[in-house]
């Protein structure tokens, strides 16, 4: 018997998150049952990440055990060709048998991005949210530096979490732009945007990055100056902050132990 560490990237879109559910399509059911056929063993994943309903993945972790004799490095090539094409194993390779992946030390990184213009890039339509009124990148990542390290994040985790204690680290939160050339039906409005919130810490809370992006969207917008994040922290009260934005702007980027 060996441990397989997998890195999974995934199109949340059609699932709902990670975690099995009693009667919704998630993907660590799709990952137990094509394992399960393609190794002919019973197989059941453990996964760093619980992502929520229509979240992605770049690089989520998972483990199982197996008595196969393929070799480690050659189960996701293997295991690509029966899964279907919004799931894909991005590496599998043999680690100690007492490794669990969420309860090793690591730092997870996660994206959330935001289609700031008009009206939605149909190709960009499943990935990023939408944020039609002009925001003020500069001001939203001037606004991320009061959620950098050690704090009680009360206002940012939404209700149901079964966490113990409220506080987390934060070692990095970055906001960036792509700006692209003005199109002539955008003249009058401005520059279109792609713009990408990046969280790196320790451990999050539920729902802690997405709402961390709708309180930075409430910046952009000028509701309220970037200072303003601070007391929000302090207040520790989820109404506090802002909204909790759309599941579809979120990736898990990657996780590093």
């Amino acid at each position: 018997m060996k441990r397989i560490k997998i890195t999974v990237a995934y199109d949340g879109t059609q699932y709902c998150g990670w975690q099995i559910q009693p009667r919704d399509l998630t993907v660590e059911q799709v990952l137990n049952e094509r394992l399960s056929t393609f190794l002919k063993e019973e197989i059941r994943v453990i996964g760093a990440s619980r992502t929520d309903a229509g979240v992605h993945a770049l690089g989520n972790v998972a483990v199982f055990d197996t008595d196969s004799s393929i070799p480690p490095e050659r189960i996701c090539y293997a295991l690509n060709t029966v899964l279907p094409e919004d799931i894909r194993i991005m590496d599998s390779r043999e680690v100690a048998a007492d490794f669990h992946p969420r309860y090793r030390d690591s730092q997870k990184t996660y994206q959330y991005h935001i289609q700031n213009r008009r009206f939605p890039d149909p190709t960009k339509a499943r990935y990023a949210h939408l944020v039609t009124a002009p925001l003020d990148v500069e001001a939203m990542d001037r606004a991320g530096t009061y959620l950098v390290g050690t704090h009680d994040f009360t206002s940012f985790c939404a209700s149901g979490t079964q966490a113990k204690s409220m506080v987390r680290t934060v070692t990095g939160l970055k906001v960036s732009t792509m700006a692209e050339p003005v199109r002539v039906y955008d003249l009058a409005w401005g520059i279109g945007q792609d713009i990408t919130i990046e969280v790196r810490g320790t451990g999050f809370l539920y729902n802690m990055v997405r709402i961390i992006a709708g309180t930075l969207i409430r910046v952009g917008l000028g509701v309220y100056p970037p200072e303003h994040v601070e007391e929000i922290l302090k207040a520790r009260n989820r109404y506090a902050a802002g909204e909790t934005a759309p599941a579809k702007g979120l990736f898990l980027k990657e996780i590093l132990y």
